[in-house]
């Protein structure tokens, strides 16, 4: 069966794969289109299997939170390449697996990859082996959180996707959808996403690590020459300022530095006639711990093409 150019074009769009590649499978396929697609995703499933073992570092963090609802979710997934993050498809994926947590609410990994996704009958497992087919990179769903409806919560997304923040305010009946709180709550998540506080207030900092500081600290101000009694003195005032660089609520805030976030979060609350207490945050920035890839994907891409 003969086949034309706009057989190949179709083929395409409805598989995303190369136009070579459909060509390929439909000459195989003698021009049937079923046949065609079907060589294809046996092809793409094998290419599958290879890919999900490639670095996926890059991708997005992406933050949201139900205008109905109020519940709020943070999802990070990976990609191999910056490009393929800004890529339409990948981006509603996204979308669509924040919508799976904020909706089913998972216990896990595991629970999510089981969900349903949205508009099908695959599971979101299903759909992750189908976004590695159509968009031709290793795709894989790392981390996420999930804020429910009891604590006002806040999305924000920096640099489009280079990190997502999620914060929950415990704030006063009067306050629930108040747009200067909802503006704080935006103001805050940038001083999360910028400052990179590594927890939220001084109870949640282990005890071992404060021990450890003050150790280092110690032996710092002795070996600067000071005596003993004033070392400890000073230790304490060099501790108190550990906590302000790393304890959101102590940090000074970005936009009003002769104010912590907690006393701007106060003030804030107060001219709205209620109040606001920071009780939950969660920061996610893409490949943060991951391996990067050293290679030159342009490079892989012509060898594969086998240009030279």
């Amino acid at each position: 069966m003969a086949f034309t150019a706009k057989d190949v074009q179709t083929l395409r769009e409805q598989t995303g794969v190369g136009m070579m590649d459909c060509k390929k499978a439909l000459a195989a396929s003698d021009g049937d289109m079923e046949k065609a697609i079907e060589f294809l995703r046996e092809k793409g499933l094998a290419a599958a299997a290879k890919k999900s073992g490639r670095i996926a570092a890059e991708g997005a963090a992406y933050a949201t939170v139900c205008e109905k609802c109020g519940v709020g979710a943070l999802v990070e997934i990976n990609s191999e390449t910056d490009f393929v993050a800004k890529n339409d498809e990948f981006k509603k994926f996204c979308a669509d697996i924040a919508a799976v947590i904020m909706n089913e609410n998972p216990a896990d990994m595991d629970a999510l990859n089981a969900c349903k996704y949205p508009g099908s009958d695959a599971t979101v497992s299903d759909m992750q082996k189908e976004k590695v087919f159509t968009i031709g990179e290793n795709i894989q769903i790392r981390r996420f959180a999930r804020f429910d409806n009891s604590t006002m919560n806040v999305a924000y997304v920096h640099a489009g996707g280079k990190i997502g923040v999620l914060i929950g305010m415990e704030v006063s009946d009067n306050l629930r959808g108040n747009a200067a709180i909802e503006e704080l709550g935006k103001d805050i998540c940038m001083q999360i996403a910028a400052m990179r506080p590594q927890w939220l207030d001084r109870e949640q900092v282990p005890a071992d690590t404060i021990a450890k500081e003050k150790e280092i600290l110690l032996a710092q101000t002795m070996n600067e020459g000071k005596p003993a009694a004033v070392a400890e003195k000073i230790v304490a005032g060099r501790i108190n300022k550990f906590y302000e660089e790393n304890c959101l609520v102590d940090q000074a805030f970005v936009k009003e530095n002769k104010l912590s976030v907690a006393k701007y979060a106060e003030r804030v609350a107060s001219e709205q006639n209620g109040t606001v207490k920071i009780a939950k945050y969660e920061r996610f920035e893409k490949g943060e711990g991951l391996e990067k890839r050293e290679d030159n994907f342009a490079e892989e891409i012509a060898k594969l093409t086998g240009q030279k």
